[in-house]
C-alpha cells in the first residue's frame, strides 16, 4: 500500500485531533471561570442574564437576580464572571471616573444652532415669503379662487 494514499485520512485525523484539543481547553478554562466564583461577584448565565453570586455550592450557585430575589441555577449555567468595573457598567450604567467623557448633547439641536444668525437683517421668528417672483424681481400677482393656470 502507498503512503500517499493514506495521507488524507491521516490529514483528517490530525485536524480532528486539534478540534477536539482546543475545544477540551476552553471547556477546562470554563470549569476554571466557575470554580473561582466568590460570593459578591457580578456573572452572566448562558440565557443573558446578569446577577450577583450570593452563595456557591458544588454544583449549584444561588443568584440575587433582584434585591431580595435569589435563584438556584447550575454552575453550567454561567456564562461569564464579569469584574466589579463591567458589571457595573453593564447593569448599573457606572462608568470609571478616570474615563474622560466627552460632553455630549442629549439632542441634536444644539450642534446645528449658529452663535449668531448668517443673516443680521433676518429675524429668527420672521415668515419666510415664499411667494414666485418674476424674471425682474416683482411679485407674481396672486390668483383668486378658481383660476388655474393655462397651458
Amino acid at each position: 500500500m502507498n503512503i500517499l494514499s493514506l495521507l488524507p485520512f491521516i490529514l483528517i485525523i490530525g485536524v480532528m485531533f486539534l478540534m477536539t484539543r482546543s475545544a477540551k481547553k476552553k471547556q477546562q478554562q470554563a470549569a476554571e471561570m466557575r470554580n473561582q466564583m466568590q460570593p459578591g461577584t457580578g456573572v452572566r448565565t448562558i440565557g443573558g442574564m446578569y446577577a450577583v453570586v450570593k452563595e456557591v455550592a458544588d454544583d449549584a450557585v444561588t443568584l440575587e437576580v433582584a434585591p431580595g430575589v435569589h435563584a438556584i441555577y447550575a454552575k453550567n449555567a454561567i456564562g461569564a464572571v464579569l469584574d466589579d468595573d463591567e458589571y457595573n457598567r453593564i447593569v448599573h450604567g457606572i462608568t470609571p471616573e478616570d474615563v474622560d467623557a466627552p460632553d455630549v448633547p442629549d439632542d441634536a439641536s444644539s450642534l446645528t444652532q449658529a452663535d449668531e444668525p448668517a443673516d443680521a437683517d433676518v429675524s429668527v421668528d420672521s415668515p419666510i415669503d415664499l411667494g414666485k417672483k418674476d424674471a425682474d424681481g416683482d411679485a407674481a400677482p396672486k390668483k383668486t379662487e378658481g383660476e388655474g393656470d393655462a397651458k
